[in-house]
């Protein structure tokens, strides 16, 4: 005899509905705790190009200043070339 759900007069089978109602359960956890790693992992990714885009400012500042630092040292040389030299 097949059980009979007490909200409903209709026989159901035991093994098929609850193994898919189970399934279904899952599925929706997954899905669920698949949405919030994709939205970490997003989050995560722009905080990174942040991260890429701060320093990549940061090389270029760097570099002008360097710029900067070697031409000063440059004319500072030829200032003592000419001690030297004249």
């Amino acid at each position: 005899m097949t059980p009979v759900d007490e909200e409903s007069p209709v026989p159901r089978e035991p093994d098929s509905l609850d193994s898919l109602e189970e399934r279904i359960r899952q599925t929706v956890h997954l899905v669920s705790r698949l949405r919030q790693e994709r939205d970490a992992a997003v989050g995560e990714a722009s905080e990174a190009k942040a991260g890429a885009a701060r320093l990549a400012a940061e090389v270029k500042t760097l570099h002008a200043e360097r710029k900067q630092v070697r031409a000063r040292i440059e004319k500072l040389l030829e200032q003592i070339g000419q001690l030297s030299g004249g």
